[in-house]
């Protein structure tokens, strides 16, 4: 789904899709976005910033409400605010325009394939009590379930496989950037900032513990501090 209101921009991105053999929807009411969402049911969103009614920030933070869906900016806006500003609403990736069309294709293409190949052959993973169910990108605690986009859940999988030992910044980096644009310390804390609102949510206020000028860990009952 591309929602870009320069439909001359939108195009162009749909037929070089569809030269790739995607089904490319593209939208043009842009007061009806959530909508075309829910009747859509894409797979991947690219999202452009500057949207007339309301911003691509205010629209992805609505989408995250109920999807987890990759979903990628396309902003001729670069600032790196901006940039963080994204993945505070929930975005994977941030592209600057003008648009380069075969990294964009390139990155579309990896994303697809680290989200859906990664949740399908993934199963699932239990730590202190807490369940990370990966197909369904969710963390499960006593009844309660927080969703997480595909990157919350890459930094979840790794800190569960290393069942309460802390994990350096740097190794959940590599195993979750590779190849990504966004590969820094600031993406880093802005999603643990974000994981760990969703885990308060549902009553795992300490789950996560850092440990200063390293990484992180998960935390179990008697671990200490």
């Amino acid at each position: 789904m591309i929602i870009e209101d320069d439909l001359t921009i939108a195009k162009e991105l749909g037929k070089v899709f569809e030269k790739w053999q995607f089904e490319v929807v593209i939208v043009e009411e842009f007061e009806y976005i959530i909508e075309a969402f829910r009747e859509e049911q894409p797979q991947l969103i690219l999202l452009d910033v500057n949207l007339p009614y309301y911003n691509g920030y205010y629209w992805c933070r609505e989408i995250r409400k109920e999807s987890d869906i990759p979903i990628i900016f396309i902003s001729s806006v670069s600032d790196r605010m901006d940039m963080i500003m994204a993945m505070q609403m929930g975005a994977d990736d941030y592209i600057p325009k003008p648009i380069d069309m075969q990294f964009m294709v390139s990155k579309v293409q990896a994303l697809l394939r680290r989200t859906y190949d990664f949740s399908m052959q993934a199963g699932n993973m239990e730590f202190a009590g807490v369940l990370l169910d990966i197909p369904k990108s969710k963390v499960i605690y006593q009844g309660g379930q927080a969703d997480l986009t595909f990157t919350e859940l890459q930094i979840m999988t790794t800190l569960f496989q290393h069942k309460g030992e802390y994990v350096s910044r740097e190794a959940i980096l590599d195993d979750c950037w590779q190849n990504n644009q966004f590969i820094d310390d600031n993406t880093l804390a802005v999603n643990m900032t974000r994981i760990r609102k969703k885990l308060k949510s549902i009553g795992l206020d300490n789950f996560i513990e850092t440990k200063k000028n390293y990484g992180y860990r998960l935390k179990g009952e008697g671990d200490s501090v």
